[in-house]
């Protein structure tokens, strides 16, 4: 089939508003009210005040608040009421906490209407009243189009060894039921992810109510990104993932 890009700039926007480059300083402890700092972040998430993010991030040579200015707004213009969400997150094998950062938000478009939910869980770090470094634990999105929310399941690990051999499955939920349906994987890589660039995907035709790959971790820690498209006469489902590679069994775990 012809040659098709996923909603993947829109998606790695919704996940990439904050990345903050650094030494990992000591977390927030997770539960009860969100401290002044993390409200903080919320608000200057959500503000229509241009330099917003400037207010709570830490520059330095390799932090630019207005790159993350770039990226709101880029999401906003696609998804009007995009809406930020900072929640306490699970507390980490390692005994840090973590933050969950979540981000939500829909378009019309001629006859067709999106919704978009994406978020990661962060370790973040501080100096003093500002956010100076994170850690990306978990990070995913998903769009999805039609009447009713298409049910699928993205079956990729959060987390693999380096160079080891693992499944990116993507699976409607119920049968298909002689509906004709399409999709596509497709790896994303480190520059188009910093690009806000899709990859090019070629779709195929699914007869058996998936999409199923096996592939390769790299033989060096880091990440692997991946993005899916879906398409079926109830709607269409583009997701993205990104699969922490490390070195050892005990990273492994949250």
């Amino acid at each position: 089939m012809s040659l098709l890009r996923p909603w993947l700039p829109a998606l790695l926007a919704a996940t990439a508003c904050l990345s903050l480059p650094g030494p990992l300083l000591a977390a927030t402890p997770p539960g009860g009210p969100l401290p002044p700092q993390l409200l903080g972040l919320e608000a200057a998430l959500n503000s229509e005040t241009p330099g917003a993010l400037a207010a709570v991030l830490e520059p330095s040579p390799a932090l630019a608040p207005a790159s993350f200015e770039t990226r709101r707004r880029l999401l906003r213009e696609r998804f009007p009421d995009a809406r930020w969400q900072v929640l306490p997150g699970p507390t980490l094998s390692d005994g840090r906490s973590s933050v969950t950062l979540r981000v939500s938000g829909s378009r019309s478009e001629g006859p067709f209407a999106y919704r978009l939910l994406a978020e990661q869980v962060l370790a973040l770090g501080t100096s003093g009243s500002r956010f100076s470094a994170q850690e990306v634990i978990k990070e995913s999105s998903i769009l999805r189009s039609g009447k009713g929310d298409l049910k699928v399941s993205v079956l990729i690990p959060d987390a693999v060894l380096t160079g080891q051999r693992y499944d990116v499955d993507v699976v409607f939920d119920e049968p298909l039921n002689g509906a004709v349906a399409a999709g596509g994987i497709a790896a994303v890589t480190p520059a188009q992810v910093a690009a806000l660039e899709s990859p090019e995907m070629r779709l195929s035709a699914l007869g058996g109510g998936g999409l199923f790959k096996n592939v390769q971790a790299p033989d060096q820690p880091g990440g692997q990104t991946w993005a899916v498209l879906l398409i079926h006469p109830d709607g269409i489902v583009s997701a993205s993932k990104r699969v922490r590679v490390v070195s050892t069994p005990a990273a492994l775990k949250l």
